[in-house]
């Protein structure tokens, strides 16, 4: 058996109850501590980045689910260990102002069980999703968890805001826990029984061998290991602007805050109909392969930063649309990679979903990181010797550069069967 729309549907509530914590941590706690607490930036951007880097275990958290309890143990495991690193994120906020020191160790603690919790849970419930989902389905089933992912984190986020006005540590504390505590519950409701109905194992699996042993067999097949590289060069790519393009806005375009953080939200939102896009014409209509949808992606984004990089030496009032237009291809490309990631999960030695997806995930995980601090170094250099427009500009056109490398690079990656022409047919072997 497989998973069924309804099941896939339940999964993809874990994929929101995560994305509706990871935000309260990278976005809401951001500003406390810039603004309220006036912290140095760099403080949190070190503990977001720490998140990242403690997600290098994605590999071991797959294999974990590969050869251990299950993939819904794992899932849960990590759902509370992300809500406990939230709550005590939450509950370090006022000890910042009474002893800086204790609030910076509770901070490291609990950022590093977020990082922990995010990698257990994800990578288990990718590989639960991409071993357990009909081929046809694995595009439509990407699509819908990463859509119900932006739709958690945009509710949160909106509904959090309102309610933390006005701001107190004990109402941010408590806003937190409620969040962090019924996204748990709601993880738990939506796995339960779901593993125990669905043909997730093979009888050909291997025994369990050592964790780095079978992490270099799944590194020793060809197509994982390009995969890995393909990832982590389309996601450097990806979140190179992360960090660059509010400030941007601002020096160049003489934004506000408030239009700054609206252009974010437009970008959101293009990133919301890319990936609508991509799963009515590729799964419901079945035009074009999960190869063709990446590469357009990869290239749509280049050409969209280009013109990002081009309006600030003109100083043309079109950068909403461009940013808007940068979304929906950076949305058209996420899904479509992840979708490549879910058919190439399966192929391969058996039984080696989880470890698979643990691979690719610390590889987006690493280039997420990289990319963002890449993208701030670059500019701030670049600042030094040239005006912020040609400075800013020059980066995003680096930024393009990448994505038309990554585009190529796909082409050797991903590949479809000669016969079949529908998305859901993707094999992603190699030519």
């Amino acid at each position: 058996m497989t998973l069924s729309w309804g099941a896939i549907i339940r999964l993809g509530l874990v994929q929101m109850a995560l994305g509706a914590i990871v935000v309260l941590m990278t976005s809401t706690l951001n500003r406390v501590m810039v603004v309220e607490l006036v912290l140095p930036a760099i403080l949190p951007g070190f503990l977001v980045a720490l998140h990242y880097a403690i997600q290098i275990t994605r590999p071991n958290w797959g294999y974990r689910a590969d050869t251990g309890n299950g993939r819904t143990f794992w899932i849960l495991a990590g759902m509370a260990t992300l809500a406990l690193g939230a709550v005590i994120a939450a509950a370090a906020i006022p000890v910042f102002a009474m002893h800086f020191g204790t609030g910076l160790i509770l901070s490291i603690l609990a950022y590093s069980l977020i990082g922990l919790g995010v990698g257990a849970a994800g990578t288990s419930l990718l590989a639960l999703l991409a071993s357990a989902t009909a081929p046809r389905r694995r595009a439509a089933a990407a699509t819908i968890t990463w859509l119900m992912m932006i739709f958690g984190i945009a509710v949160t986020a909106g509904t959090t805001g309102a309610l933390l006005d006005p701001y107190s540590p004990t109402r941010l504390l408590i806003i937190v826990a409620c969040v962090s505590y019924g996204a748990l519950f709601l993880s738990a409701l939506a796995v339960w029984g779901i593993e125990a109905r669905v043909s997730v194992r093979r009888k050909d699996a291997p025994a369990a061998a050592p964790f780095l042993e079978g992490l270099a067999k799944v590194w020793s097949e060809p197509r994982a290991r390009r995969f890995t590289l393909f990832v982590f060069l389309a996601m450097t790519a990806y979140f190179m602007q992360e960090l660059i393009l509010e400030p941007y806005a601002g020096l160049v375009f003489d934004y506000s805050l408030g239009q700054s953080t609206q252009l974010s939200g437009a970008q959101n939102g293009g990133v919301f109909l890319g990936m609508l896009t991509v799963g009515l014409l590729a799964t419901g209509l079945g035009l074009g392969q999960l190869r063709s949808w990446v590469m357009l992606g990869c290239l749509g984004s280049a050409l969209a930063l280009a013109a990002i990089s081009a309006l600030g030496q003109t100083g043309l009032p079109l950068l909403t649309p461009a940013v808007i237009a940068l979304g929906f291809f950076n949305g058209m490309f996420a899904v479509a990679a992840i979708g490549s990631m879910m058919q190439l999960a399966g192929e391969g030695r058996a039984d080696r979903e989880g470890t698979r997806m643990g691979l690719w995930g610390a590889a987006q995980a690493i280039a997420a990181g990289f990319g963002g601090l890449l993208g701030a170094a670059l500019v701030d250099l670049a600042r030094l010797y040239l005006p912020d427009a040609t400075a800013f500009g020059t980066v995003f056109l680096f930024e393009a550069l990448l994505f038309l490398a990554a585009m190529i690079m796909a082409t050797g990656t991903i590949s479809v069967r000669r016969k079949q022409g529908r998305l859901g047919d993707v094999q992603g072997e190699m030519p």
